[in-house]
C-alpha cells in the first residue's frame, strides 16, 4: 500500500476530526498527507481546525504508528482502505455529508453496482418476516442487484442468506473492526458471502468492539450507499427505524412491508408507510415500479430513437447513472459546468420531454 493510506487512517484517529471536517480539511489542503505536512501556524488558519487536532497533527508518531499497524492487519487479512477521494469508494456514499473518510473493505462485490438494494429489520424476524424476504430476494435475482444489509441476527441474516443461496452478490455493513465477525454465530455465513462474490464492510479500524453505539452510525453507512430501503418487520422503536429516516434524509426511497395492527413487529411498519415515510410493499412489483426499473430498457431505446445529445447534454444524462430522479447540486458536481450553462441544457431537455422538473431542484427522466 502506497504512503498516502498511512495518513489517511492516521486522520481518522485524529481528536476533533470527524467525517464532515476531514474532508474539508483534506480538501483544504490537497491531501490527507498534506494536512500532516502543514505547519501550526498554517493549521490555526483553518476555518474549524480545532486546537486538540493541531497538537496531534504536530505530534503524529503514535497516530501514525498506529496507522502502519492497521496497514500490516490489512495486508494479513486481504481488506483494502477505501478513501472518500478513491474510485472504488462506494459514489452513493458521496452524496452524503456524513459519509464516513475512510471504509475497510473485505470482498468481490461491486459497491458501485448500478442497482444497490438494502435490506432491513428486526432480529426477531417472524415466520411472516422470513416468507417476505425470502421471497423478495429470490425475485430480485432477475434485476441485477447488489444486497447489503448488517449480518445482525433476524432480518439481515436472512437476507444475506438467501442472497447467497440465489447467487446474488451480499455486502454486510458491520459495526465493528475486522479482527471478529459479529454475531459470532454469523461466521460461517460471512465466510460463504466472500466465497460468493459478497463483501464485508467497516469504518471501523480493527480492535473496535461491537459497541452499542457503533450500530446507529453503521446505519447511516447501510442508507446512504443503497438506492433503495426495504424494511421487512420492525417495532416502533430500533434500528431499522432509524435506517428508514436516514434513507429518507438522504433522498433514499424507503419500502416497508405492511402487517397485522396488533403484531408487535409490523407496528414499526405500518408507522412508515401511515406517515408516508415508506412505499407500501406488497411484492417486488412495487420496488420496480417506484425505482423505475422496468421503464429503464425501455425508455434508453426510445431516448436513442428519437433524440440525439449534444456531448454536454449526455454528461447532464450520464449523471442519473440508475437513478430516475437527481438533485440539481449531484449534477453541478458531476459535470463540473457552470449553473447558468446547465439551466440552460436542463431546459431544453424539459422541452423535448426528456426530463420533468420536480420540487426541490430535482429533475426526473421522462
Amino acid at each position: 500500500m502506497n504512503e498516502e493510506v498511512k495518513y489517511q487512517i492516521a486522520l481518522t484517529l485524529l481528536p476533533g476530526i470527524g467525517d464532515i471536517s476531514g474532508k474539508k480539511f483534506v480538501q483544504y489542503c490537497g491531501s490527507a498527507r498534506a494536512i500532516f505536512d502543514e505547519t501550526r501556524k498554517s493549521l490555526e488558519k483553518i476555518s474549524g481546525m480545532r486546537e486538540a487536532s493541531i497538537d496531534a497533527i504536530c505530534h503524529p508518531k503514535k497516530y501514525l504508528k498506529r496507522a502502519e499497524q492497521e496497514i500490516e492487519f490489512m495486508e494479513q487479512n486481504g481488506i483494502r482502505p477505501l478513501f472518500f477521494l478513491d474510485s472504488d469508494y462506494p459514489r452513493r456514499l458521496l452524496q452524503c455529508d456524513d459519509g464516513p473518510l475512510l471504509l475497510y473493505y473485505k470482498g468481490k462485490a461491486n459497491l458501485n453496482a448500478n442497482r444497490v438494494v438494502a435490506i432491513v429489520g428486526t432480529r426477531n424476524i417472524t415466520d411472516y418476516g422470513k416468507e417476505n424476504c425470502n421471497q423478495l430476494v429470490e425475485d430480485l435475482k432477475s434485476d441485477n442487484v447488489l444486497i447489503v444489509s448488517g449480518l445482525a441476527y433476524g432480518v439481515d441474516t436472512t437476507a444475506h442468506k438467501a442472497s447467497v443461496k440465489h447467487g446474488i452478490p451480499t455486502v454486510a455493513v458491520t459495526g465493528c473492526g475486522m479482527q471478529q465477525v459479529y454475531p459470532s454465530l454469523n461466521k460461517k455465513l460471512a465466510s460463504d458471502m466472500l466465497e460468493h462474490d459478497g463483501g464485508i464492510l467497516t469504518e471501523y479500524i480493527s480492535g473496535t468492539e461491537p459497541e452499542r453505539e457503533n450500530f446507529p452510525r453503521r446505519n447511516r453507512v447501510i442508507a446512504g450507499m443503497a438506492d433503495a430501503v426495504v424494511v421487512i418487520e420492525s417495532a416502533l422503536k430500533g434500528g431499522s427505524l432509524i435506517t428508514a429516516d436516514l434513507a429518507d434524509s438522504y433522498n433514499r426511497d424507503v419500502f416497508a412491508y405492511p402487517g397485522r395492527i396488533n403484531d408487535l413487529y409490523s407496528q414499526g411498519c405500518n408507522y412508515l408507510i401511515r406517515t408516508n415515510r415508506a412505499h407500501l410493499m406488497e411484492s417486488v412489483l412495487n420496488l420496480r415500479y417506484v425505482m423505475r426499473w422496468d421503464a429503464e430498457a425501455k425508455e434508453e431505446k426510445q431516448t436513442a430513437i428519437f433524440r440525439e445529445f449534444t456531448e454536454d447534454e449526455k454528461m447532464i444524462m450520464d449523471c442519473f447513472g440508475s437513478n430516475a430522479v437527481i438533485n440539481l447540486d449531484d449534477i453541478i458536481v458531476k459535470t463540473d459546468m457552470s449553473t447558468t450553462k446547465i439551466a440552460s441544457l436542463l431546459l431544453g431537455l424539459e422541452f423535448d420531454g426528456i426530463l420533468m422538473a420536480l420540487p426541490g431542484k430535482r429533475y426526473q427522466k421522462c
